[in-house]
């Protein structure tokens, strides 16, 4: 029998799988996926369990349970001053990662463009070709990973259907600013070009910095399709909750994906969620000093060691420098980090297209407690 050729005959398990593998395998310190090894607010799971319990437990409407949606748009308001409609603009999905697919699928069709910039987190471009779209990447500016707009505008033209930003950055930290929006809006203004604005990390943005959404520009909104995600901002990555807030027309082509691909999400959770948004609204608002204190203290814990960083601006991830200690490509060190060091983290040449050859920085998780983060770094600073 002659099978189909693979529709995405270059993609194999993610790196974040096989490091993870790699990492249990080792008996290493796991600081590669993008996790928390702590637990989310007892409160919202006291009230998940409450649902869960009490017969909440069938489909939930296709777009989201109702108080969720409400909760979301009255967050956003508060936030970004959007005022987006609960039942036509904001759909709940079964995590960002189903949230840009949705997007993209709905969108984006055979021959459109779609700009990226690398390094670009790695369900992009899977997602693009598997609907018949172009990746056209971009390299971001380092060492501070800005985009260079003079490319961007070269790079545009009629085919161009969607550029997708990410930020705050994975796996940079980079963030933008007032100045980035504007020229953003100026680059497009005119053009039918959307844009994917992936935000899971809203919320933690550091050294006193507002997180500036899509959401923000009222010119940029009217294009702009933003995802979140509940799981980053309350430590319950596996829960897979997230949630897709674009204008009707755009979200009802967004819609007419998600309803075929998961089509709801869990009602308990999202219950849950309902009500913790309700009850302590005030949570997301304190992250970004919460995972600043653990960003302070994983760099202050490496002061010592051969590596080389400037602490990162957003996310739960710190680049670290590592051309003083070897010259091994990137992917090849993170193996042997994680066998012969015991501590596992991501290359971030796997976030690139065509990665620069000096390429010599790893990705580290430190959304961990601090006895974690003092383990790994004593073993970093051994090196």
């Amino acid at each position: 029998m002659n099978y189909p050729s693979s529709k995405l005959p270059q993609v194999g398990t993610t790196i974040f799988t096989r490091m993870s593998q790699l990492a249990a395998e080792q008996g290493a310190i796991n600081l590669s996926q993008g996790f928390p090894d702590f637990d989310g607010p007892a409160l919202l799971k006291e009230r998940v369990c409450h649902y869960l319990l009490n017969g909440h437990n069938q489909y939930a409407p296709m777009t989201g349970v109702p108080a969720l949606r409400q909760a979301i748009a009255s967050k956003i308001k508060s936030l970004y001053s959007y005022s987006a409609n609960a039942d036509s603009e904001i759909t709940v999905t079964s995590g960002a990662t189903e949230a840009i697919f949705a997007a993209i699928a709905a969108l984006v069709g055979p021959g459109d463009e779609v700009i990226v910039f690398d390094p670009a987190y790695d369900c992009y471009e899977p997602a693009i070709s598997l609907n018949g779209g172009i990746t056209h990447h971009l390299p971001l500016l380092p060492p501070h990973f800005v985009i260079d707009w003079d490319r961007l505008k070269d790079a545009l033209h009629r085919k161009t259907r969607m550029v997708i930003v990410n930020n705050p950055h994975n796996p940079t930290g980079a963030v933008f600013s007032r100045a980035d929006l504007d020229t953003l809006a100026e680059l497009l203004r005119g053009s039918d070009t959307l844009l994917l604005g992936d935000e899971v990390y809203e919320h933690i943005v550091f050294d006193g910095q507002p997180h500036l959404s899509l959401l923000c520009h009222p010119e940029l909104a009217q294009r702009s399709v933003v995802v979140s995600s509940f799981g980053k901002t309350y430590h319950t990555t596996g829960w897979k909750v997230g949630y897709v807030v674009a204008p009707a027309l755009l979200s009802a082509e967004v819609r007419k994906v998600h309803q075929y691909l998961t089509f709801s999400t869990s009602t308990p959770f999202q219950l849950g969620l309902a009500d913790f948004l309700e009850a302590e609204p005030d949570h997301y608002l304190q992250l970004p000093n919460f995972y600043q204190a653990k960003r302070d203290e994983f760099c202050q814990l490496l002061a010592g060691s051969r590596f080389r960083l400037t602490p990162t601006r957003g996310t739960y991830f710190q680049l670290l420098d590592y051309s003083a200690i070897s010259d091994r490509v990137d992917v090849e060190m993170a193996e042997w980090l994680t066998r012969e060091v015991g501590v596992a983290a991501i290359p971030i040449s796997v976030f690139y297209s065509q990665p620069p050859a000096d390429l010599r920085w790893l990705r580290f998780c430190f959304a961990k407690g601090s006895e974690t983060l003092q383990k790994a770094a004593e073993r970093l600073c051994k090196i």
